[in-house]
């Protein structure tokens, strides 16, 4: 099994209050992780940190590193390129205010793609991967704001394919968005890891369950433990605070 992101040491604080401590974690190539535990546990940090997000934060500091097939993401000063190859969802679905269509060939415009016919067949295939495409096929010069809750969230997965990344980061993905459209989502990212390797922060433990390889845990700033997904939630866990989790004794 091949490690496509390797956590070394990780330690992040805002305005020096510590929010992840010394976090050591390997992510497998094609496989789903769930990230889970309470609120404000750090699991948003982990993920800004893994695509460079936190660039964009002044008081947040970050110790350690990070490997992307080996080699360090923190040491290339262009984290541009580490967003194109790590994709990140927000857990708000926001369509940007331009077609559906600009929408998705905004990234590959902006990387320097300029032919017509690539950018449509690029966005063709973000919309179909994301299951959007028979829905808005006939509208594509619709404003995406006008969308429902669940086609944005939808079309910002799309607008994170536009990328071609080769990871993809979901930060509480169905937190605004209705049973059904979750469910067609999970069926989405499933397809989706045959091509890359997805990381979910999620706070239902449910989904993590059905839709994850393993899960990791999370709880006030630190790593409690990683393992296969059927043994985390088979009460098969290393630490009690994870079981207890679980079992829903706190969150």
């Amino acid at each position: 099994m091949k490690e496509k992101i390797k956590i070394q040491n990780l330690t992040a604080s805002y305005n020096g209050k510590s929010i992840l401590r010394n976090i050591n974690l390997s992510v497998i190539q094609n496989e789903i992780l769930a990230v889970i535990g309470p609120a404000n546990s750090g699991k948003t940090s982990l993920l800004r940190c893994i695509n460079r997000m936190c660039d964009f934060i002044p008081e947040m500091d970050v110790e350690g590193d990070i490997l992307l097939d080996g080699v360090s993401t923190f040491a290339k000063r262009d984290s541009t390129v580490i967003r194109r190859r790590i994709g990140m969802v927000s857990p708000l679905p926001v369509g940007l205010p331009m077609s559906i269509r600009d929408n998705v060939t905004f990234a590959p415009k902006v990387a320097g793609c300029k032919d017509p016919v690539i950018l449509e067949e690029i966005m063709e295939d973000c919309l179909k991967k994301s299951a959007l495409w028979d829905e808005v096929k006939d509208r594509l010069d619709m404003i995406a704001t006008k969308l429902s809750g669940g086609q944005q969230q939808r079309l910002t997965i799309a607008r994170a394919l536009s990328h071609f990344p080769e990871v993809l980061c979901l930060d509480e993905f169905s937190i605004a968005i209705d049973p059904v459209t979750t469910m067609r989502i999970e069926e989405i990212l499933k397809e989706l890891k045959k091509e890359m390797t997805i990381i979910l922060v999620t706070n239902l433990n449910f989904q993590a369950r059905r839709l994850s390889d393993r899960t990791a845990m999370i709880f006030e700033g630190d790593l409690l433990e990683v393992g296969a997904t059927k043994d985390v939630f088979s009460g098969n866990t290393q630490q009690q605070k994870t079981k207890d989790y679980i079992e829903g004794l706190f969150g």
